[in-house]
């Protein structure tokens, strides 16, 4: 099947417990007029169904109106009744293809990985895109695994044909890495929602991929 394009640029993440007191509405506003190209809700708070639906009916609004990706991350029915661009999995959740069989072929669906072998199976399953990383120590999800480091990065852009997001412990002070590595979309979490400007910050990150040569969105 065709894979699904994943833009370039920056690949931001809510995630209230990090963002000091503000809104994941208010967060992703602010995300978008810095320059985000996708935005996925991962919001593992203690939120009813109702309250995250309503956020990301929320959230849909705003990205449509900005031409920005949207994607949740894991509740594949949260992602269906938003009309979210996508949904994303991690290495637990529903398989790939039954994210397909309640989602349709229209829906991009994104895999996590953080070994070759997850990476040639995502290949062999119809993933859209995979996840890479940890790549550098990250405190943002419970019971993480190790960082990968660079070399999965390496390993990925040389053998994966698949698009990636890399992702975990990336900052402002070492996203060069990264995107010197080949990357063209990165997420970011605490980077980003814990900043004090987090559209200024925003901004500062998305300087990092025009000096790597990385046109972004206007």
């Amino acid at each position: 099947m065709n894979r699904k394009s994943l833009p370039d640029g920056i690949y931001g993440l809510t995630a209230e417990i990090y963002s000091h007191g503000r809104k994941n509405t208010d967060v992703v506003r602010a995300m978008i007029a810095g320059g985000v190209s996708i935005v996925q809700y991962r919001e593992k708070e203690n939120k009813t169904p109702r309250e995250k639906l309503a956020e990301c009916n929320e959230i849909r609004r705003m990205t449509r109106d900005a031409g920005v990706m949207f994607i949740v991350n894991d509740d594949i029915e949260i992602a269906i009744l938003c009309g979210a661009d996508g949904i994303h999995v991690g290495q637990d959740d529903l398989s790939v293809a039954d994210v397909r069989k309640l989602a349709g072929d229209a829906m991009i669906v994104g895999l996590s990985t953080h070994t070759p072998e997850q990476a040639q199976d995502a290949l062999k399953t119809g993933a859209d895109y995979i996840g890479v990383g940890p790549l550098f120590e990250t405190h943002t999800k419970v019971n993480v695994i190790a960082p990968v480091g660079l070399s999965y990065l390496e390993y990925v852009e040389a053998n994966i044909d698949l698009p990636y997001v890399a992702i975990g412990g990336i900052k402002l002070h070492n996203i060069g890495e990264v995107l010197s590595r080949g990357a063209r979309t990165v997420a970011l979490v605490t980077e980003i929602v814990g900043a004090d400007d987090i559209e200024g910050m925003t901004r500062r990150i998305a300087s990092k991929f025009e000096q790597a040569g990385i046109p972004l969105r206007r």
